[in-house]
């Protein structure tokens, strides 16, 4: 994809940003039933551990393993969505959270809840490839950031109503584990009501029209020209299918000829960049929050209804802040907000670790004393804060575009698969690193917080108002600058 594939929309009237804004919002469904799926498992945890008796190692496993299956639907939906078309991945997303949904809320022992989980991790990979490359390829280069910021915005959103369901089925059958409609228990219900989004992101794929960009790939102009005319009507749809042509040629010839490797440990600098940017954004521990908070705050001495709640509220800020980084975000530049974000949450993390290190054991079970409880509860609404207007949004809008064109796809996956490995090692270490240390594990998150700042200050480039193929210019070979002035011609 590149630029010249939506100049239309460049000069394109406001009804035309309109509609673009539109499509965009659809696109960014997938990403809604993202942040659903993947957080749904906050308010069962504990009672799912207590139905199949498990110990830590394995109620960790049962929470992560969807991470696994998000990282084949990863690899395998860019290809299959190259292949089939962006619309049609996305209504098998919508039938593959759709079946998670209701395996996992009849799954029958811990064995096929994880399968269920990974199916349901499938379907979140397809959507993490599928949205933002469907944002990408309809969005305008002045609107590029805020649009493909909507992917982590409708996340949020996910996060949100998948914890808000926990906590009503939950507060409405007195508890997680107890009984509710039909007789199935409230945490088989949470997971069956991924069943509705799941529906409606299928149907609304079935309305969207397909990428102008994928059907000009597969020699499928008047399709093309029927969408281009559809979204920009005032546009020289003519200019556009030539101008796309011509970049499907040049991607086509850079794919083949483009390569990772560079003298930096086996890679080029701008992909390392890429992928240690994913792993930091996953090891200050954000999806820790949204996959444990529930049994993070019971375990430290809130009841399960004020857990759920303190969950819900949090995910609500997670909305507002992630708002607050789209505006900000194509203004500003990506590094002054990546800056701030990780001071933000290197203190705030700091601050939770003290939190949790005062906690004692009162008639057996743990609690903060004092002012502690709501230090560690301000102080991790502001991690949240500092995340969601800050590495959130931001990496996903760097990834898009920090990489030259004969490499961007390559590098784009590859950095991809290190977010999700990143996500799972997080995930799946929080409940024994929890039962050995809260305030340790809290301390070395807060220690991956402050080295994010050092690497984003010395090593991230800024990429605000480049054009895609203006990336080719960044993290450019060492010494290139003076190879070239040597062979310059003089003057």
């Amino acid at each position: 994809m590149t630029d010249s594939t939506i100049s239309t929309t460049d000069r394109g009237i406001p009804s035309t940003n309109r509609k673009v804004i539109a499509l965009a919002i659809a696109g960014a469904l997938g990403g809604f039933l993202f942040g659903f799926d993947s957080s749904v498992i906050n308010g069962a945890v504990n009672a799912v551990q207590q139905e199949f008796g498990l110990n830590a190692t394995l109620t960790g496993f049962a929470v992560a393993c969807a991470l696994l299956g998000a990282a084949a639907g990863a690899f395998f939906g860019g290809r299959f969505a190259d292949r089939y078309g962006r619309i049609p991945m996305m209504v098998v997303g919508g039938v593959v959270f759709l079946v998670s949904s209701i395996g996992s809320g009849f799954a029958f022992g811990v064995v096929d809840l994880i399968i269920w989980r990974v199916v349901g991790g499938l379907g979140i990979g397809l959507a993490s490839v599928v949205a933002p490359a469907y944002i990408a390829e309809i969005s305008p280069r002045q609107m590029r950031g805020r649009l493909g910021s909507l992917q982590q915005l409708a996340i949020t959103l996910g996060i949100f109503t998948a914890l808000l369901s926990d906590a009503l089925f939950a507060e409405s059958a007195g508890g997680a584990g107890s009984e509710f409609w039909f007789g199935l228990e409230a945490w088989r219900w949470m997971f069956l009501a991924g069943a509705v989004p799941a529906i409606v992101y299928g149907g609304i794929a079935f309305i969207l029209p397909e990428s102008p960009r994928f059907l000009i790939l597969k020699d499928k102009e008047a399709d093309a020209r029927a969408v281009f005319t559809r979204l920009w009507p005032s546009g020289d749809v003519d200019r556009e299918i030539r101008d796309m042509r011509r970049s499907i040629e040049v991607d086509a010839r850079s794919q083949k000829s483009g390569s990772l490797r560079g003298g930096t440990f086996g890679l080029k600098p701008i992909v390392w960049v890429g992928i240690i940017l994913s792993v930091f954004q996953q090891f200050v521990g954000i999806n820790v929050i949204f996959y444990y908070s529930t049994t993070l705050w019971e375990a430290v001495g809130f009841e399960e209804s004020n857990s759920l709640t303190i969950s819900v509220i949090t995910s609500v800020t997670n909305i507002l802040v992630t708002l607050v980084a789209i505006a900000l975000v194509d203004r500003i530049g990506r590094r002054p907000i990546l800056l701030t974000g990780s001071i933000g949450m290197t203190v705030s993390l700091a601050t939770m670790a003290i939190a949790f290190s005062q906690s004692v054991t009162v008639g057996g079970e743990l609690s903060l004393p004092g002012a502690w409880a709501p230090i560690a509860l301000v102080a991790a609404n502001l991690f949240v804060i500092s995340f969601g207007a800050s590495w959130g949004p931001v990496v996903w809008v760097l990834l898009g575009e920090m990489f030259p064109n004969s490499i961007r796809a390559k590098a784009l996956g590859l950095a991809a698969a290190a977010q999700w490995i990143a996500n799972f090692l997080i995930t799946v270490s929080f409940p024994p690193m929890a039962d050995a240390s809260l305030p340790i594990t809290y301390g070395l998150y807060a220690l991956f917080a402050g080295l994010s700042f050092w690497f984003v200050l010395r090593k991230v480039p800024e990429t605000n108002g480049m054009s895609l193929e203006e990336a080719d210019t960044l993290l450019p070979p060492k010494n290139s600058a003076k190879k070239a002035a040597a062979a310059a011609p003089a003057r």
